[in-house]
């Protein structure tokens, strides 16, 4: 009896795992990529798709939302402009809010690049 008990137990707490959750999503100049709770890595050319599609194969079902900061602050716009003076181009990535929509339609906000916590702990 203890046996089955046990197993039942098992196998109970075995079917309550959650499905992965955003953690991260970072873009470069093409690609969008998205990082699991469970270190799944998911990508997607956010460009082609025009700023916002699902990504194909990953988890649950995820959607995502690339809005694009058009004007970055003054900084960002000279070092953009310097790096594609130099044959660079592409390399430093848009600033944007990423939105990525879960299959149970709840929203994760990230932005890329993520900011830079500088204070000493």
């Amino acid at each position: 009896m203890r046996k089955l008990l046990l197993v039942l137990t098992l196998s109970g707490c075995a079917g309550l795992s959650a499905a992965p959750v955003p953690q991260a999503a970072r873009l470069s100049a093409e690609v969008l990529t998205l990082t699991l709770s469970d270190g799944t890595i998911c990508r997607a050319n956010w460009v082609a798709s025009g700023g916002a599609g699902r990504f194909e194969n990953c988890g649950p079902g995820f959607g995502y939302a690339v809005d694009v900061v058009e004007n970055p602050n003054i900084l960002r716009q000279l070092v953009t402009a310097l790096t594609e003076a130099l044959g660079a181009e592409g390399v430093s990535p848009p600033m944007a809010e990423v939105v990525i929509t879960d299959a149970t339609g709840r929203d994760h906000v990230f932005v890329s690049p993520p900011p830079v916590d500088l204070t000493d702990d």
